[in-house]
């Protein structure tokens, strides 16, 4: 058992749209990512999501509607629910999800598509 400082994982990377597992509990993963620019449409049948975002802020865009994001605040995406992050600025997110969950989900794989994730 050691603790997570979220601040000294996040200085560990600087890339985009490419989530680092710093923890795991109960078959799901705790993950760190920084998002900037637009990401691709797809939702996740099996799945739902937490977005928590640690510093800066973005747009979750739904296909009728987009929840602005901020520090200190998090938002659910349900499974099976098509959505997009965007981010005019970086921003730092901790994910909370399903190991099995595949960043693009139902999309085509593409260069933003992680198959196999790092542990920080």
């Amino acid at each position: 058992m050691e603790k997570v400082t979220i601040a000294e994982k996040l200085s560990l990377f600087n890339d985009h749209w490419n989530p680092r597992i710093v923890g795991e509990l109960n078959g799901q993963h705790v993950k760190l990512a920084k998002f900037q620019g637009e990401f691709v449409w797809h939702k996740h049948d099996n799945e739902d999501e937490m977005f928590l975002v640690v510093s800066g802020q973005f747009n979750m865009e739904f296909r009728d509607r987009t929840v602005v994001l901020k520090e200190n605040e998090f938002l659910i995406v349900p499974r099976g629910v098509e959505h997009r992050p965007v981010a005019e600025h970086e921003v730092s997110v901790l994910l909370f999800e399903p190991a099995s969950t595949l960043n693009t989900g139902n999309a085509e794989k593409s260069e933003l598509t992680r198959d196999t994730l790092d542990t920080i």
